[in-house]
């Protein structure tokens, strides 16, 4: 039997959960050790951005979108001891997210982070914040700018 249990969220007041929606960061994520349990939950429906929600802080929620909608082609490598900790092979389901960044009144300028992708394992729901050190990999990724290059490419 599933057992739900509810959580208040400042953004989304009431949220309901079961123990299999739950994601661990282990780690937390840059700036936030402390934070380690999260709900992913959906922004609005047929939209790419999902939030990352804590469940140990009721303010703290990181708007995060699957990278490959906006970066073709977009791989992070995993070193072997990433993978290994989050109990990856290359046949485990995985999903990867980066942080969005929306400046104040001025969404044109919206930026993903490509150096700190979380990978979780679509399986145990373990996850990790990994640092890229790859030039190709910008924290900054401007999203909007690139999108409109490729459009008129």
């Amino acid at each position: 039997m599933t057992t739900t249990t509810n959580f208040t969220s400042t953004r989304f007041g009431e949220v309901a959960y079961t123990d299999a929606d739950i994601v661990t960061l282990e780690g937390g994520l840059l700036g936030f050790p402390a934070s380690t349990s999260y709900l992913i939950l959906a922004h609005k429906e047929g939209s790419p951005f999902r939030w990352l929600q804590s469940l140990e802080e009721p303010g703290l929620a990181f708007l995060v979108v699957d990278p490959a909608h906006f970066v073709d082609g977009y791989a992070p490598l995993l070193g072997d001891e990433a993978a290994q900790a989050l109990g990856l092979s290359e046949d485990t389901p995985r999903l990867v997210y980066t942080i969005v960044t929306i400046p104040n009144g001025r969404p044109e300028e919206m930026t993903i982070n490509l150096a700190g992708p979380i990978v979780i394992n679509g399986v145990t729901r373990v996850a990790r914040q990994l640092v890229i050190e790859d030039p190709n990999c910008a924290i900054k990724h401007r999203v909007l700018e690139n999108k409109s290059k490729r459009l008129a490419a």
